[in-house]
């Protein structure tokens, strides 16, 4: 069988109608809420080959079909209307940015809780191992009196920082020319090349007794460690439960559960996430076994060829996929020109 112009139309028109009720459809009530001049009994022949062809299914308990994943897909790829963003919700997300913030972490996390409240579903932000990126800078800031704070930025802007105790002997003028010489010689090394034994080697190099000495490098050492595990930010965890397809106590648990599960969800946002554009996961084709119920949206944010961060957005596969794509792709934007002030590359008024 040929899928041809008519039965892409009804197929849109069922999907259109199942994403909005959640509730299977017949072929009556397409031919009467939707103006595609065809008859019931000629719908029902066609919603009967579509569903032999693999794109409609239907319910034990119904009389009705509903899409299956592989009806969703083509309704992505080439049926589902574009749809644009209005401006009560461009000003919605434009909130994300309009706080200044200092760390790409910060920002990530604005745009989730924003992407989360938007959509009403899951949103996540993975930031990637970034064993491969250079140091920007590090410093040693002292904060209170036996006290310091290091800190470390990657070329890609991403901060880390560990508050360390440090002796009472140690003067602002011991902890600067420690921070000066850390920082002339680990800037522009990746992290693999700037190892433990590279910053103990360096710490010598700074005239000062090892117990002054000793938890600055240990601090350096765990600022770069973090840096190379994955950090997840997750908002609206519960929001899926709001749909009908997690009443089922069950279901919803595995959902939960998973969420716990931060090395397999990380995996499954990064890993589907593409170097450039927008990707859509539905059902069976997330590698994931617990959210093949569900569909995974995502988008990347890069510094010149880096991967910084990764935004998932996860919902039943009955989501409304246009809403989600345009409110991701005009996030993107945002996060994108953010990055960009965070690194210098654009002026302070945006």
């Amino acid at each position: 069988m040929i899928m041809d112009d008519r039965k892409k139309r009804i197929l849109q028109a069922i999907i259109d109608d199942y994403i909005d009720k959640a509730e299977p459809i017949g072929s009556r009530t397409i031919a009467r809420k939707y103006e595609l001049g065809l008859s019931s009994a000629t719908i029902r022949n066609e919603m009967a080959d579509l569903e032999e062809m693999g794109y409609l299914a239907q319910p034990h308990t119904s009389a009705g079909r509903v899409p299956s994943d592989k009806g969703y897909r083509l309704y992505v790829d080439k049926l589902m209307p574009q749809r644009s963003l209005n401006s009560d919700e461009i000003r919605e997300l434009k909130s994300a940015v309009n706080t200044r913030v200092y760390e790409l972490s910060q920002l990530l996390k604005q745009a989730t809780a924003v992407l989360s409240n938007f959509t009403k579903y899951t949103t996540m932000a993975v930031t990637p191992r970034m064993r491969s990126s250079t140091i920007k800078t590090v410093q040693v800031v002292p904060v209170d009196p036996g006290k310091a704070l290091v800190v470390v930025v990657n070329n890609a802007g991403i901060v880390r920082n560990a508050l360390i105790k440090v002796s009472e002997h140690a003067t602002s003028e011991m902890l600067g020319r420690i921070s000066n010489l850390l920082n002339d010689r680990l800037s522009g090394l990746t992290f693999e090349q700037a190892d433990t034994e590279r910053i103990r080697i360096l710490g010598r190099e700074a005239g000062v007794s090892v117990d002054i000495l000793q938890p600055i490098l240990d601090g350096t050492a765990d600022c770069i460690h973090q840096m190379e595990d994955h950090e997840m930010y997750v908002e609206g965890s519960t929001n899926i439960l709001n749909h009908p397809e997690f009443k089922d106590m069950d279901k919803a648990k595995q959902f939960l559960s998973l969420l716990d599960e931060k090395t397999s969800i990380c995996r499954a946002v990064y890993d589907s996430a593409r170097p450039n554009g927008i990707s859509v996961r539905i059902g069976s084709e997330n590698d994931l076994s617990s959210i093949r119920d569900c569909s995974l949206v995502t988008v990347s944010y890069n510094v010149a060829d880096t991967m910084v961060g990764t935004i998932g957005i996860i919902g039943p596969t009955r989501m409304e996929y246009g809403k989600v794509i345009s409110s991701i792709r005009y996030m993107k934007r945002l996060v994108s020109e953010e990055i960009d002030r965070l690194l210098g590359n654009e002026p302070e008024s945006m």
